[in-house]
């Protein structure tokens, strides 16, 4: 079994859901926002269409705000510096759904690659 990561943040949010590890997703989002000094609370009740918001919401602020911090989160979070340096910066929004997605992603590998080995 190998890992492919879905192509859109809805199709990844309903893979974890339909492989019942969309609670696990969760957590690994929570942890390592933590880890990074920027807390989450994303509790096992929180929708998938909720948790795409929130997530959007806080790498907005972070990337308008506090851009070391972005920076640092997604260090933690082993986003590849080579996908962030593909990302068109010249509409903040869709900057940070695009960076909003390869937190999903990153944090989806983790809890699949743990599931499955």
């Amino acid at each position: 079994m190998t890992f492919q990561a879905p192509a859109t943040t809805d199709q990844l949010l309903h893979e974890a859901e339909s492989i019942q590890l969309y609670g696990k997703l969760l957590e690994q989002i929570n942890k390592d926002f933590n880890l990074a000094n920027e807390p989450v609370d994303f509790h096992p009740s929180t929708s998938p269409e909720e948790l795409k918001i929130q997530l959007h919401e806080k790498i907005y602020r972070l990337l308008q705000h506090r851009y070391a911090e972005l920076l640092n989160l997604l260090y933690i979070i082993d986003v590849p510096e080579d996908n962030l340096k593909q990302l068109d910066g010249a509409d903040t929004a869709v900057l940070a759904e695009q960076i909003a997605y390869l937190v999903l992603r990153r944090e989806w590998m983790k809890v699949w690659f743990r599931a499955h080995y």
